[in-house]
């Protein structure tokens, strides 16, 4: 039976983990002949199947006040609680002008209902599913409890109602075993976990002409090695370990490439980072005013790359991130078929390395293991061409779309045998 599916977030655009993973879980929705539409307050999807409500983003500037008196004090402001209010019950309109219009059968809440960076649409939501008792899969990818910023707050008994909700015909989703054991034991609820997934069964395509350049545009020279760190420069993704990789592998050839920008995390640390690598020797490279959500070209004339114009100009993927929900940028690396030289963050110990991968490994600081299977990969081609290729296969079993497909048509046949 073709199901009508609306995906709801605050955001539906760019290079997000939830953009990503949402368009991933479309694709393989349509491949089961469902068709499926979008509600969100920022979008990139096409019009004829979306619906696009700014004040559902939520960096909208009604959001945005709100937050500012929500975090960080247990002040409850009465003005403050009228402006949720009179915002959660507009939204909830607009969810039922969504159903209808596209005469929808089921919901999937990306992140809405986890991370409560938009408390009014978490609370429309919750009450739009208890009101209409549609259908609906919440995909959780980050949990407030897992966030430091929202651990005062002045609105507990919304965090409890709403993120997430305890509702009869809501299944829940998440991406990592620790997620669903915190789910099971702070909120009694069961869930199905998915993780994130490529596409193993087609590999990417060949460099092209428009990306052939970006080793040049990087400012390398022929025989130089491209250490690419797909992150954006935020303490969490743990660059300086990257640095003193390099300080201790001493191949002046050897440049450090950050893929993407501070974004609204201020420039303390991309200033540290950058003072360090000076410090300590290593050649390193912001490149994310060049990196996009699209292949464009700026006001200058140059051009914009996207992230998979980089991957296959890398010669090792450096991931040494402190935390990670998931960590898309490892699967983007096997992908891409590079090697990629990862911290043991609690995620990867816990769910991804026993799958069996062969990469080097660092345990919160850069040992003589990791530097000497780093010089191996890069002076042994056969070597590099025997790992790359075995954790292609491993990804392929565990996270290809197959996977993916295989959960949704669980959830799926859940809902008809629920509403049988």
């Amino acid at each position: 039976m073709l199901e009508n599916i609306g995906f709801i977030s605050t955001r539906f655009a760019g290079t997000d983990g939830v953009s990503l993973e949402s368009a991933k879980w479309a694709e393989v929705f349509w491949e089961d002949h469902h068709v499926s539409y979008w509600y969100a307050g920022w979008l990139d999807r096409s019009p004829d199947i979306s619906m696009c409500i700014p004040e559902a983003y939520f960096m909208h500037s009604d959001n945005q006040w709100i937050n500012e008196q929500l975090w960080g004090t247990k002040h409850r402001n009465p003005l403050v609680m009228k402006r949720i209010r009179d915002l959660a019950e507009y939204l909830k309109l607009t969810l039922h002008e969504f159903v209808d219009r596209f005469g929808l059968t089921i919901l999937v809440i990306e992140n809405a209902l986890t991370i409560p960076m938009h408390v009014p649409l978490g609370i429309a939501i919750t009450e739009f599913l208890v009101e209409t008792e549609i259908p609906a899969i919440a995909h959780h990818h980050d949990f407030y409890w897992e966030r430091r910023r929202f651990q005062i707050s002045s609105v507990p008994d919304y965090l409890e109602m709403a993120f997430p909700p305890r509702i009869p015909r809501l299944q829940h989703v998440v991406i990592n075993q620790a997620a669903r054991e915190d789910l099971a034991w702070r909120k009694g609820l069961p869930s199905v976990l998915i993780p994130n997934v490529l596409d193993f069964n087609n590999p990417p395509p060949p460099i092209d002409d428009y990306s052939a350049d970006v080793r040049q545009e990087i400012g390398l020279e022929e025989d130089d090695r491209l250490i690419l760190q797909p992150t954006r420069i935020v303490p969490r993704k743990g660059i300086e370990h990257s640095i003193s990789l390099l300080r201790r592998l001493k191949d002046p050839r050897c440049k450090i490439v950050v893929s993407h920008q501070a974004g609204d995390e201020g420039n303390e640390y991309p200033e540290q980072i950058r003072d360090l690598a000076h410090d300590e020797g290593v050649d390193l490279r912001f490149f994310g005013d060049r990196v996009a959500d699209l292949r464009q070209i700026d006001n200058k004339g140059k051009k914009i790359y996207v992230l998979r114009d980089l991957y296959p100009h890398a010669d090792l993927v450096t991931f040494p991130s402190l935390y990670e929900g998931f960590g898309n940028a490892f699967l983007e690396a096997i992908y891409f078929r590079i090697p990629i030289l990862v911290n043991r963050y609690d995620v990867f110990a816990r769910d991804i390395e026993p799958k069996g991968f062969c990469v080097p490994l660092i345990d919160g600081f850069i040992n003589r293991k990791a530097v000497d299977e780093v010089r191996r990969i890069f002076d042994d081609s056969d070597y590099r061409e025997e790992i790359v290729d075995h954790n292609y296969e491993i990804a392929r079993k565990y996270y290809s779309y197959r996977v993916l497909r295989y959960g949704l048509q669980t959830l799926v046949k859940n809902i008809k045998h629920r509403t049988e």
